[in-house]
C-alpha cells in the first residue's frame, strides 16, 4: 500500500531539488504535462516544457500559445538528470528550447523517446544516437539499473502509427523502489487501454484533464481526457492516487482549477484526486 502526501515548499524549485535524495519517490510539477521524478538513486524528467517557444511559433495566429504560468525552473537548473522521458513529438512535450539545455548540462543523461519520433528527437535534443533510447508500445526496458519503463499506447484523440507501424503517442509506466506510476502522455479513453494497464497495478496515475472541444479538433489541436474520464480511468486501473495535470498553460486549452478542486473536495473520484501545483513536493512511499 502506498501513500501520497503533498508537501508545499517556499524555496525555489532549484533549491528544493538541491536537497539530498529521500526514501520513496518525490514528484514536482513543471507545468503542462511535465514532471521531475526523484527516486532514491535517480532523477527523471518527463515531458518538460520550460520555454516560450510555442508563443513565438503561434504569435498572431487564431490560437496564440502565450504561457499563463511562469517557467518554474530553467532547464539547466534541473540537474543532475539521469533520464528524460518524452511521450510524443508535440512541442509542449518535445521542446527543443528545453531539451537541448538539459542535454548540454547533463552529458551522461539519456533520452527515451517514441521510435516513431526518433528523427524529430535527434533534431530537437541535439545528441548522438548513443544517448537516445527508442521504444514502441508494449516494450519494457531497464534504462538504468533498478528502474523499469514500459511503453503504453496512447490516443491523442486517435491511435496513430507511423508508416513503419510504430505508435506516435505513448504513455509510460515507471517502476522503481517497489512503486509504479503511470504517466499517460496525451490520451483519451480507448478500447484496450484499461486491459493494458490493469496488470501493472499502478500506485499513482498522472493524467491530463484539459478535455477536448470540436473547434480545437477542427483546428488540428488534439484533446485529452476530461476530468471525469481521468477519474474513471484511474479507478479502473486500480490507482490509489491521481494527479490531474495538463491545465493552466494556454488559455484556449485548459481546465478550471476550481473544478478540479471541487471534485477533489467532494471525494467524487474513487482515487484520491490531487491537482498538480507548483511549489509542492508530492511524496509517494510504501
Amino acid at each position: 500500500m502506498t501513500s501520497l502526501s503533498p508537501v508545499p515548499f517556499s524555496e525555489t524549485l532549484a533549491a528544493r531539488l538541491a536537497t539530498p535524495p529521500a526514501e520513496g519517490i518525490r514528484l514536482y510539477w513543471l507545468g503542462q504535462a511535465g514532471f521531475v521524478i526523484a527516486t532514491t538513486r535517480y532523477r527523471i524528467v518527463i515531458d518538460p516544457y520550460l520555454s516560450d517557444s510555442l508563443a513565438e511559433k503561434y504569435q498572431g495566429k487564431r490560437f496564440e500559445h502565450d504561457r499563463l504560468m511562469a517557467v518554474p525552473i530553467q532547464p539547466s537548473e534541473i540537474g543532475p538528470v539521469d533520464l528524460v522521458l518524452v511521450t510524443h513529438h508535440h512541442t509542449d512535450h518535445m521542446d527543443q528550447q528545453t531539451l537541448m539545455p538539459i542535454a548540454a548540462a547533463n552529458p551522461d543523461c539519456r533520452f527515451l523517446v517514441p521510435r516513431a519520433a526518433i528523427e524529430a528527437a535527434k533534431e530537437r535534443i541535439g545528441v548522438g544516437p548513443e544517448r537516445l533510447i527508442a521504444v514502441d508500445a508494449g516494450e519494457r526496458i531497464e534504462p538504468l539499473p533498478g528502474l523499469a519503463v514500459t511503453a503504453i499506447r496512447a490516443a491523442h484523440e486517435t491511435l496513430e502509427r507511423s508508416e513503419e507501424g510504430w505508435h506516435k503517442f505513448l504513455g509510460y509506466v515507471v517502476e522503481s523502489d517497489g512503486i509504479r506510476l503511470y504517466h499517460s502522455g496525451d490520451t483519451i479513453p480507448f478500447e484496450g487501454l484499461v486491459d493494458e494497464l490493469a496488470p501493472f497495478k499502478a500506485d499513482l496515475a498522472l493524467l491530463p484533464v484539459n478535455g477536448r472541444r470540436p473547434e480545437l479538433t477542427q483546428a488540428g489541436i488534439a484533446g485529452n481526457l476530461t476530468l471525469d474520464e481521468a477519474c474513471v480511468l484511474s479507478d479502473r486501473i486500480g490507482a490509489a492516487d491521481m494527479i490531474a495535470h495538463h491545465y493552466g498553460m494556454f488559455a484556449f486549452n485548459t481546465e478550471d482549477p476550481s473544478t478540479i478542486d471541487a471534485k477533489s473536495a467532494a471525494a467524487d473520484c474513487r482515487a484520491r484526486l490531487h491537482r498538480a501545483k507548483l511549489s509542492v513536493e508530492y511524496r509517494l512511499s510504501k
